[in-house]
């Protein structure tokens, strides 16, 4: 059999480095079933390869515990029956690629699953090997079905990389053209500004428009005004006279982003000077009086600033569209049947 030649291989030594297989995190972190499920059925048909509905259940089993406290009835159904249609297809392409790998004859040499099970076992168990063991025993995995897992995560992992750096290896192929990147900045700016923050204080004078105190309400409101423009503290005046939850902070609302405010206020409070004092803003039946404090973020990186950033976006999606076009080849040339 061919050894790996040299491009495979650092596709391969880079995945050294990768997270853990979906096996794996289910061996540290899965939680015991009070009756385990034992019926099994085949799923897809890979080239004669069979895919069973327990390896959907795996790898769907982790998103499933999410939905299942998000939705319920219908529309967990609906939900839960996407995510195993989504965990069918990954596991279909894994098969392929595997394949793929065996078609070409490549090999991975045993010292380099060895040292991945080392890493795990350092990184994840203190380097205690029976821990690990235990682990896997616990989970009823077998050593040997653990390596099988891990070597064809490091087949595909390698396999993508290896079909991705063949397709970018021309020189054309890894720059981005300037006007690229300068449509891609222009469409996307708000991925290069930072949030934009503002500290607020806050009064709040309930109108009472239903009663007959209307008018002395209003002219609370403008005292109050009045008392602040004279000089007086913003966060004792609060105190004294404001209805918003806020009043016993001196109504303060510290930091808070756009779309925490009702947007008539918010429009004034981000458009505000910093250290100003808003006029009374009649809103939703009471009167608000607005001070912010400080402000920060709403800034926008340059293009120069941002270009490395969009270079290697749009290099990674080049790669992602190259491993995508690879896949549908493979599918296209296939026997696949879903059950």
């Amino acid at each position: 059999m061919k050894r790996i030649n040299r491009l495979f291989a650092v596709a391969l030594l880079a995945v050294c480095g990768l997270a853990l297989s979906p096996l794996c995190c289910a061996a540290f972190a899965a939680e015991p079933q009070a009756t385990p499920q034992i019926v099994d059925g085949i799923a897809a048909v890979v080239n004669g390869d069979i895919i069973t509905l327990s390896q959907v259940r795996e790898l769907s089993a982790p998103r499933e515990k999410v939905l299942r406290s998000q939705y319920t009835g219908a529309e967990l159904e609906k939900q839960l029956k996407a995510t195993r249609e989504l965990a069918l297809k990954d596991l279909i392409d894994r098969r392929l690629v595997i394949q793929a790998f065996k078609k070409e004859k490549y090999e991975i040499p045993d010292h380099f699953v060895e040292e991945r099970m080392h890493e795990i076992i350092r990184e994840n168990f203190g380097g205690d090997r029976n821990t690990f063991i235990k682990t896997l025993e616990a989970q009823e995995y077998t050593l040997g079905e653990f390596k099988q897992k891990e070597m064809e995560s490091m087949i595909v992992q390698a396999m993508r990389g290896k079909n991705v750096k063949k397709n970018l290896i021309k020189k054309e192929n890894m720059v981005v053209p300037p006007p690229k990147i300068e449509e891609y900045y222009k469409q996307h700016r708000n991925e290069f500004t930072s949030k934009e923050r503002i500290k607020l204080r806050l009064i709040m004078v309930p109108s009472r428009a239903d009663t007959a105190n209307a008018a002395a309400q209003r002219a609370l409101a403008e005292e109050v005004l009045g008392q602040l423009a004279g000089g007086a503290d913003f966060a004792q005046v609060a105190q004294t006279y404001s209805a918003d939850s806020s009043r016993d902070l001196g109504g303060d609302w510290g930091w808070i982003e756009r779309k925490t405010l009702a947007a008539p206020l918010e429009k004034i409070a981000f458009n505000m000077p910093v250290g100003r004092i808003s006029n009374i803003i009649e809103y939703g039946g009471n009167y608000y009086i607005l001070k912010v404090e400080a402000r920060e973020g709403g800034v926008t990186r340059s293009l120069a600033e941002a270009r490395p950033d969009i270079e290697k976006k749009l290099i990674q999606e080049q790669a992602h569209d190259i491993q995508e076009r690879w896949l549908a080849g493979l599918r296209a040339k296939a026997y696949i049947r879903t059950f």
